[in-house]
């Protein structure tokens, strides 16, 4: 399938008419930066914009919460960091709720207004920290290391636990 056709499978399994698939796909293609590369196939796009492809499939069917399961994570970290610039303009104009899965705790701060962390086996909440940071976030401001180091102490925590070692000495 082409890209088109590729945003416009999910819509048609749902039942939406094919021309109105069309049209919401290449509004979706439009929006994701993808415009001329309707008609391009998947083994000639690059890893980014197979991201893309993906993410306007998603919000096509105009979903209540958008799940993304480290969507970037094969990504270059050029790419990554472009691709999440684009998530971010995506979702301030759509503003849906994006449930986003990293392991990345740059990624995670930077992206999300809330970053819960998981603990290991079983999976339960360790902990929710709130991000109040304006945007564009800046990586080297004191309240974004702040939140990272909160978010990095959890997770050094529960690694401590899950693996019976002592913690680091200070």
């Amino acid at each position: 399938r082409t890209v088109l056709g590729n945003v416009m499978f999910g819509l048609e399994i749902g039942g939406v008419p094919k021309e109105t698939a069309k049209k919401k796909a290449m509004h979706y293609i439009k929006m994701v930066g993808l415009e001329g590369f309707e008609n391009a196939y998947p083994h000639t796009l690059s890893g980014g914009m197979k991201q893309r492809v993906g993410i306007a499939r998603a919000i096509a069917y105009d979903p209540e919460v958008l799940l993304m399961d480290e969507p970037f994570g094969s990504l270059d970290a050029q790419t990554r960091k472009v691709m999440q610039g684009e998530l971010i303009r995506i979702w301030e104009e759509m503003r849906k709720t994006v449930i986003f899965v990293t392991h990345s705790v740059i990624e995670a701060t930077y992206l999300a207004d809330r970053i819960i962390v998981m603990t290991a086996r079983p999976g339960k909440v360790k902990g929710t920290i709130e991000v109040d940071l304006p945007r564009p976030r800046d990586y080297t401001e004191k309240k974004y290391l702040r939140i990272r180091k909160k978010v990095l102490d959890l997770l050094e925590e529960e690694v401590t636990k899950s693996l019976k070692i002592s913690p680091k000495i200070n």
